[in-house]
């Protein structure tokens, strides 16, 4: 089993598109409801669904979508060069990843990290699965 994608509803698909091209991801899918964008490491895809009942601009998803990049420094100077606002530069957090925080203009929650192995292999990794 694998994750296929997640789709992030947005309130406008024209400005949403445009800064999610400037984060440096390929769009392969342009709708005016619906857009489809691959990460350019891995083939992994996200996706975002227009939702006009994000009408305000205080209105934002509990969700956070992550976005992994080994270069993450060199990653936040060149999206920052394109225009685009961090809420939080590159940290080291106390779970051992490095990440960067920003806000699509939808609101939506979006980290820029790197966790190099501890993403899969922390100190405090468990394994449990169902058991009936």
């Amino acid at each position: 089993m694998n994750l296929n994608q997640v789709t992030l509803p947005v309130r406008d698909m024209d400005i949403s598109t445009d800064f999610y091209r400037r984060l440096g991801f390929l769009q392969i899918v342009d709708t005016p409801h619906y857009a489809r964008f691959s990460c350019p490491d891995d083939g992994a895809t996200f996706s975002l669904s227009l939702d006009e009942e994000l009408t305000d601009n205080k209105s934002q998803s509990g969700a956070v979508i992550y976005f992994e990049h080994q270069e993450l420094d060199v990653w936040v100077a060149e999206v920052q060069q394109r225009g685009i606002q961090f809420e939080q530069l590159p940290t080291e957090q106390s779970y051992l990843w490095r990440e960067a925080t920003l806000r699509d203009l939808s609101g939506n929650k979006i980290k820029l990290y790197w966790a190099g192995e501890n993403r899969l292999n922390p100190p405090w990794r468990v394994e449990k699965t169902y058991q009936a």
